[in-house]
């Protein structure tokens, strides 16, 4: 299975942090699963970093760096990508989500066929088959 993993999941993963859940670590660490990071949660780590460096433990490069070493694959940003972000939806009845990041992640997961590993409450509110809460 080809899992793109949160940028919470793989930061957690990376240092290898209590807060990730047995089941995904066990997930990461199937040799049958191929694990992807992508350049949006780069992107996120260089922005969230510079604001709240004690709260994010990676500069941009240095988490990219990390992931590689891990063994993660890198999954760049298309256009299809942020096309289908409009193809995203959310019941009104539930609670917002507002986030651009997790809302590219998601959309490159259900374009590429991958599974997204995330442990945000928020983000099974979108109901895409590709998302597994964790």
């Amino acid at each position: 299975m080809n899992i793109l993993l949160d940028t919470h999941i793989a930061i957690w993963a990376l240092n290898d942090d209590p807060l990730l859940s047995a089941k995904a670590r066990d997930l990461i660490l199937d040799a049958d699963n191929t694990i992807y990071y992508s350049v949006v949660s780069v992107w996120e780590v260089m922005l969230k970093h510079a604001r709240r460096p004690g709260e994010i433990p990676f500069s941009e490069k240095d988490f990219s760096e990390a992931c590689k070493e891990a063994g993660f694959y890198t999954l760049g940003l298309a256009e299809k990508h942020i096309l289908s972000v409009s193809t995203l939806s959310r019941p009104d009845s539930i609670k917002e989500h507002n986030d651009p990041f997790d809302r590219l992640l998601i959309a490159q997961a259900k374009v590429e066929n991958f599974s997204f590993l995330t442990h945000d409450e928020l983000i099974p509110g979108y109901n895409e088959k590709c998302i597994i809460p964790v």
